[in-house]
């Protein structure tokens, strides 16, 4: 299944107590790259939504943006330290002694010292929280998968058209190239009679010229490797495996290049290299379509 880098997907899931809201989307990289804004106190599932990304997508640069919203009141709690407490009436009670002054600390007093009471965040249900928090990547990253798969969709389409139209370019050239050979024999023939001013000429050096150029002029192994590669796109495209394409396409696509490059460097027939020009065109193009792969 061929599916694009570029993707989107959003999930809202709530309960009486929360709510969460998880957006995934992606962009085109050479690796998997994931960068996620979350809260403070949903550090302690980085790890874990990271793995969780991982099942969505195998290559691009992907951002997750997290926001938590509370619905109750309990977010705090007061907590009294008993112990700090303690020590503070301890002191008083020395100072007392030491200065024979009375010790007159009321409770109301005592609350007023640092650090006796405390205003703290109530302790969270993880489970809980994870379980909302799950969830929510989870749908975020359906959707997000379904959006690259219709990407994908499109881009294998568009690909499988460009290959069909190069192999008609191919068979162009496979065709013709015989041509060019003998029109270079033709030419080369009444050039020597020119030269001559006669009917007479050697015919063994003429051939020997023919066949040097054909030798230098021959495309049938690049056309032959081309043919192969337009193949192996094709079944690259085309299996349903899920295995990330991406890379072997552009490999594929590099390697389509430095043929049709050959070809071109080889060809002395304008008709020829015309169509060998429009097969680097379509070649660059699918270039830039197989970035957009996963």
């Amino acid at each position: 299944m061929v599916k694009s880098m570029t993707g989107f997907g959003r999930a809202e899931i709530s309960n009486e107590k929360q709510k969460m809201l998880v957006e995934m989307k992606a962009v085109n990289h050479r690796y998997l790259d994931i960068n996620i804004k979350l809260p403070k106190k949903l550090n302690l599932f980085e790890s874990r939504i990271r793995t969780m990304v991982k099942q969505f997508a195998e290559r691009g640069k992907v951002d997750l943006f997290i926001i938590c919203e509370d619905y109750t009141d309990e977010q705090f709690c007061l907590r009294y330290n008993r112990h700090l407490a303690g020590e503070y009436m301890e002191y008083f009670q020395q100072m007392s002694q030491e200065f024979g002054i009375e010790n007159n600390i009321k409770v109301s007093d005592l609350a007023r010292f640092p650090e006796v009471f405390s205003m703290e965040r109530a302790q969270e249900d993880e489970e809980s929280l994870w379980h909302l928090l799950e969830e929510a990547v989870k749908t975020s990253g359906v959707g997000f998968v379904e959006q690259r798969r219709a990407e994908g969709t499109q881009l294998k389409k568009d690909l499988l058209q460009k290959l069909t139209g190069m192999e008609e370019g191919v068979s162009y050239i496979e065709e013709h190239s015989p041509e060019v050979i003998q029109q270079y024999c033709d030419k080369l023939e009444a050039k020597v009679r020119e030269l001559l001013e006669s009917n007479t000429l050697d015919e063994a050096r003429v051939m020997t010229e023919v066949t040097i150029f054909a030798d230098k002029t021959c495309v049938d192994e690049e056309t032959v490797r081309l043919r192969s590669h337009i193949r192996g796109m094709r079944d690259a495209l085309q299996q349903e495996n899920g295995e990330s394409v991406g890379r072997k396409l552009d490999f594929i696509a590099q390697e389509m290049n430095r043929e049709a490059n050959t070809i071109l460097s080889k060809c002395s027939n304008m008709d020829v290299s015309s169509v060998a020009i429009q097969l680097k065109t379509e070649i660059e193009k699918i270039r830039e379509q197989v970035q957009n792969i996963e």
